[in-house]
C-alpha cells in the first residue's frame, strides 16, 4: 500500500535528509555521457544551473528507476537489468552532486 501524499518527500527536499558523508559517488559516471542514454533528454536540459532543474532531474531519474523497478517486479519482458543499475548509479551520482551544491552554498558557520 503507498503512502499518502502528505507523507511523500517533495522533489525540492530529495537529498534532505541524507548526510553528505554516507553517500558515496559511484565512480565512472559521466553525466554528459550517460544521462542521455538512460533519459530522453535535450542538451540544455544536462547543464543545471540552478537548484530546482536540478531537483527537477531528479525527479525524472526517480520516476523512470520507479518504472524500471515495477517492469523486473511484474516480469516483464522488457525489463533490463544492466539499464536499472545505470540509473540506480545515475541516481546516486546526481544525489551526491545536488549534496555537494548544498554543502558549497551554505555559509561556512552552518556546515
Amino acid at each position: 500500500m503507498s503512502r499518502p501524499r502528505s507523507a511523500r518527500r517533495s522533489g525540492a527536499n530529495v537529498a534532505a535528509h541524507l548526510k553528505p558523508e554516507l553517500v558515496v559517488e559511484p565512480s565512472g559516471y559521466e553525466r554528459a555521457r550517460d544521462l542521455p542514454k538512460l533519459l530522453p533528454l535535450w542538451e540544455w536540459e544536462l547543464a543545471t544551473p540552478s537548484e530546482a532543474e536540478h531537483a527537477r532531474l531528479l525527479a525524472r531519474l526517480r520516476r523512470a528507476l520507479r518504472a524500471e523497478r515495477r517492469r523486473g517486479l511484474s516480469g516483464h519482458w522488457t525489463y533490463d537489468l544492466a539499464r536499472h543499475a545505470q540509473l540506480l548509479r545515475a541516481y546516486r551520482a546526481e544525489v551526491a552532486a545536488c549534496l555537494r551544491r548544498r554543502a558549497s552554498k551554505a555559509p561556512p558557520h552552518c556546515r
